[in-house]
């Protein structure tokens, strides 16, 4: 969060910030994973505030490598038992008031200056009104140029102090420029000015003022809902999940006691914020009203939209209110409308798959198919695809729930299935459109599958996606659902499923050292796989391994981003045999061999033996798969017995 955005929300809660310096003791929430828990409700927006400042702080200062990320670890733990960011780190001197001072400055965007030698003139403070300075604990360090008033504060944060400043500076004609001095400086300076002889009570003060609000509650739904901290607490939600990158925010309830924030960020669900129960009602209030929809009904799922703009990003969030069983819970999807697709390179797609693709696209008709579990990057890849057909030439359309990416070139048309506007509807109206390419969303159901089947039997290339946990599930997929075998195997082209791995932060990339035992296991499955993937330069007896150990940039995660990780099955003759004579999975593996086909376990060990991603992410997704795979087959099982 820059500056401007902190300013800005603080203006609009008009009281001081009860974060870094002498504000409220409470425990706060904190971004990035770790959790702080907000105990007071009527003051959550700002302890929202407080939590990302004092959590971007942290990060240049393990950044800056003043301290460590275990050292980091202990601030959040004294914070939460009711310390100041400054009191743990300074009075814990685990830092110098120096340090800390300057990583505040850069922080707030402010000039650092260091008094520790400086001699106040006799006088100083008298250019402000003593209330001014007694209340305030303003610094007045001097004019510049005659027009410019430069001051540090006590508490940098506290806005209603720099407002008085800038208002009394106006009525003398001056502009201000605030400076950021370590605290101890501040406080000599203003107690040899004769200012208050207890600094030290006044600053307590400060913060006993807000944590009185602890016992106060909150009894009126609507008042809450038009009251300032929810909105801002939601706004600041929203604000903070863009600027980590989180693909999904989940607001959740607990027996009532309890609220809830989770981001998903790189595939991972993290706990950002946790609430008081009694602010949940208020908070889901909030969003049905930004996305217009009904306050009153809880007893139905309700699907809506918030549009927002963070700069030049503009920023669409699908919501989803589900009811449980002791409240609401709200889930928002975040896409980025002005990002463009991006290319299958950048998706991490290897060379020897892109042209696998680049040949398949080519084709004038047929199925081609990408598969995986919900977020794995199916619809990202088919657009990456898209892109490359994207010419004048040829006329493209789509059916999509949501719209994800705007193409320029691409007539796109998202389903409305509350009205009857399903995928297989608007399949049967895009078929009178005179297009080449169709891209549909999903395949859900018999109708969408047997419309799709059809318009590739026409003479229409059709990219879609199915739900199935690798590319050997498609054909049992789609015949589950109706799908005549010989119509299959006269339509498909190519089968690719994909999931996303998390790449290794490029800031703190190091080679991991593995058991001699776990070497030689997977030094035995790459030797399986095809030597076409093999670099030469890769020395397969002592292989290298990479992994992130945590810095500022990734939160300590160790990972920045996800990569897709794709296995690739060509429908050929043989392939399509096959599936007319029921797809026996024996000699489907012996033709997948045949095509030197690698399965989403061997190309996730490439990336790792690339330094792209872990180890630990390649047993992760292979866990997923074989779970997937466990499930698929209990499902079969019921269907057997059903039919038995």
């Amino acid at each position: 969060m820059v500056c401007g955005d902190y300013y800005r929300i603080r203006n609009a809660s008009g009281g001081s910030c009860g974060g870094g310096r002498s504000g409220s003791s409470e425990a706060c929430v904190a971004a990035n994973g770790t959790r702080w828990v907000v105990t007071h409700p009527a003051d959550t927006a700002d302890s929202v505030t407080v939590a990302l400042m004092n959590e971007e702080l942290l990060a240049i200062l393990v950044r800056d490598q003043k301290i460590d990320q275990q050292t980091s670890d202990i601030i959040r733990d004294l914070v939460q038992r009711g310390k100041t960011l400054e009191q743990a780190l300074v009075g814990g001197q685990y830092v110098s008031g120096e340090d800390y001072a300057k990583a505040e400055a850069e922080q707030l965007g402010l000039q650092y200056m260091d008094l520790k030698d400086w001699e106040m003139p006799e006088g100083q403070l008298q250019m402000l009104p003593e209330e001014t300075v007694k209340n305030y604990h303003v610094l007045p360090l001097g004019v510049e140029d005659d027009q410019t008033l430069v001051f540090a504060l006590l508490d940098p944060h506290d806005i209603r102090a720099v407002e008085a400043v800038s208002f009394l500076a106006t009525g003398k004609g001056w502009r201000t420029r605030q400076v950021i001095v370590p605290t101890d400086q501040v406080k000599k300076l203003l107690k040899i000015g004769g200012v208050g002889a207890d600094i030290e009570a006044a600053a307590a003060r400060m913060g006993s003022k807000r944590a009185q609000q602890q016992d106060k509650e909150v009894e009126d739904l609507q008042e809450i809902i038009k009251g300032a901290p929810v909105a801002r607490m939601l706004t600041t939600i929203m604000r903070n999940a863009v600027e980590q990158r989180a693909s999904d925010i989940h607001i959740e309830s607990f027996g009532g006691d309890e609220s809830r924030v989770r981001y998903r960020i790189d595939g991972v669900l993290r706990t950002v914020l946790s609430l008081p129960g009694n602010v949940h009602p208020a908070l889901v209030a909030r969003v049905k009203v930004l996305s217009n929809l009904k306050l009153d009904e809880t007893r139905v799922p309700q699907d809506g939209r918030i549009s927002q703009t963070y700069g030049e990003k503009k920023i669409d969030f699908r919501v989803s209110t589900l009811p449980v069983v002791d409240n609401e819970k709200v889930v928002m999807r975040i896409l980025d409308t002005t990002k463009g697709a991006p290319s299958l390179e950048q998706l991490g797609y290897r060379k020897e798959h892109v042209d696998i693709i680049m040949e398949e696209i080519k084709k004038a008709h047929g199925l081609f198919l990408v598969t995986g579990p919900t977020g794995s990057g199916k619809s990202t890849t088919l657009f990456a695809c898209l892109n490359m057909l994207n010419h004048e030439g040829i006329n493209i359309s789509t059916l999509e729930d949501p719209v994800e990416y705007y193409i320029k070139g691409v007539n796109q048309s998202q389903v409305k299935p509350g009205i009857g506007y399903t995928f297989a509807a608007g399949l049967r109206s895009l078929l009178r459109q005179d297009p080449n390419v169709i891209m549909v969303g999903e395949i859900r159901d018999r109708e969408t599958g047997e419309l799709a089947i059809h318009a590739s039997l026409t003479g229409h290339l059709i990219f879609s996606t199915l739900h199935t946990n690798d590319s050997f599930g498609i054909v049992p997929r789609m015949t589950d659902m109706g799908i005549e075998p010989f119509l299959l195997a006269a339509t498909m082209n190519i089968g690719i499923a994909q999931r996303l791995a998390r790449r290794i932060c490029s800031g703190c990339k190091a080679v991991q050292e593995l058991e001699p035992e776990t070497v030689e296991s997977l030094k035995e499955e790459l030797r399986e796989i095809p030597k076409r993937y093999v670099h030469e330069e890769w020395d397969l007896e002592h292989p290298v391994f990479y992994h992130g150990t945590g810095c500022a940039r990734c939160k300590g995660s160790g990972y920045a981003g996800r990569v897709s990780i794709a296995e690739m099955l060509l429908f050929t003759n043989s392939a399509r045999k096959l599936v007319e004579k029921g797809f026996p999975i024996e000699e489907v593996e012996v033709e997948a061999k045949r095509q030197e086909m690698i399965n989403l376990r061997q190309d996730a060990l490439l990336k790792a033996l690339e330094g792209v991603t872990t180890v630990e992410e390649v047993y992760r997704l292979s866990q997923e798969t074989e779970e997937g795979e466990g499930k698929d087959d209990d499902q079969n099982d019921e269907k057997k017995q059903e039919v038995a």
